[in-house]
């Protein structure tokens, strides 16, 4: 919620990169071999007090503390040791092999950003820094809903006209990473007053409303109307394949997303909006996504005038980054996300897309982000 500034230096003392001996650098003379006195034991959580005459030297462990006054440490590899003896046979300088205060972090500096998503290497440094707690947003309640009376539960059986809703399933599994409370509602019959029952119930409770279905243009398609009757819908319908069914507005002071029925185009629509949508309203800054150019196998036929994303299998071949198309794209097969690991972009105004040519590419991983 806040910039998170460290309160102390990592390391907070000096500290040897590897084992061996901590020593002065002005005793060595300009040429190896150097001729040092062992004294004591410096090990981690248990720092040399003493002091450390010329011509003398402290052994020394990964994590202890580097004793005053010495300002070098000889690996062990390069020492030879004989009972208190130690001979180092490489040329020592000042600063040799030790960690100064703050090399990772000085007290002061920030280590998080307002808007930053917490993760697990955010929280090491937190801890690593000292902290307990820090600032956050609240995370935004989010209603899931799916429409439509031929969509059952998996575990009953099918009835004739019946199938099984994967969307709530496949936007849970999306979503679940992201910093927000997800609340399923289940699924609303196709009737109006079902519809405006259970959006009003959604909207009392939650931040954001999340259909499936229910905001094309059938007879069975009630959510949109249910909207513009107890809020206002600010967006329907976008130049995109697929998606193109997609609203958003309000219900109060909930925000509504409609997302597109057929399970191809909701996922999609929840990788390229609803995914970065829930970041902004959890108060994550805005990420840039990650797109790549790879060389296309095979065609793609695009009638230019809608922008499109189709599932593809994105392999390095070589020097060359190559991706096809997972087969056949249609918005209900589910299967062309089988071996996808990327979405294809196709831009609205081109035209079939060649055997070599180069597309924009945005791999999954890229599209998830910043949650990793």
């Amino acid at each position: 919620a806040e910039d998170v500034r460290a309160p102390v230096s990592l390391p907070p003392f000096p500290a040897p990169a590897m084992d061996g001996y901590a020593l002065r650098s002005a005793d060595a003379s300009e040429q190896p071999p150097h001729a040092y006195t062992c004294i004591g034991v410096s090990s981690a959580g248990h720092p040399f007090t003493g002091d450390v005459p010329p011509g003398h030297c402290v052994r020394i462990f990964t994590g202890a503390t580097v004793p005053a006054d010495l300002d070098a440490v000889a690996i062990q590899e390069d020492c030879d040791v004989s009972d208190h003896s130690v001979r180092v046979n490489e040329l020592i300088r000042a600063g040799d092999n030790i960690r100064e205060v703050g090399q990772d972090v000085h007290a002061g500096a920030c280590i998080a950003q307002q808007g930053d998503v917490i993760g697990p290497f955010e929280i090491a440094w937190f801890t690593a820094c000292g902290l307990t707690s820090i600032p956050v947003q609240i995370r935004p309640k989010v209603a899931l809903l799916s429409t439509g009376d031929e969509l059952i539960e998996p575990g009953r059986p099918l009835a004739m006209g019946q199938i099984y809703d994967s969307n709530r399933a496949a936007l849970k599994a999306l979503l679940q990473d992201l910093p927000i409370e997800l609340v399923d509602l289940g699924v609303i019959p196709d009737n109006p007053k079902a519809t405006a029952t259970a959006l009003d119930q959604a909207a009392a409770t939650s931040d954001l409303i999340m259909t499936t279905g229910g905001v094309s243009v059938g007879d069975a398609d009630h959510v949109k109307a249910a909207v513009e009757e107890r809020g206002e819908l600010l967006l329907w319908r976008l130049n995109l394949k697929p998606g193109k069914p997609l609203a958003f507005g309000r219900i109060g002071r909930a925000h509504f997303l409609g997302l597109p029925g057929n399970p191809v185009s909701t996922i999609v629509t929840a990788l390229l909006l609803a995914r970065p949508l829930l970041l902004h309203l959890a108060g994550a800054a805005p990420a840039t996504v990650l797109r790549i150019k790879a060389a296309l196998g095979g065609t793609i036929r695009h009638r230019p005038g809608r922008e499109e994303y189709q599932r593809g299998t994105l392999i390095a071949d070589g020097e060359r980054v190559r991706v096809t198309v997972t087969g056949d794209q249609s918005s209900n097969r589910l299967a062309s996300f089988r071996s996808a690991n990327c979405l294809i972009r196709i831009p609205a105004d081109a035209a079939d897309l060649q055997d070599g040519s180069l597309v924009e590419v945005l791999p999954f991983r890229g599209v998830l982000g910043p949650t990793r």
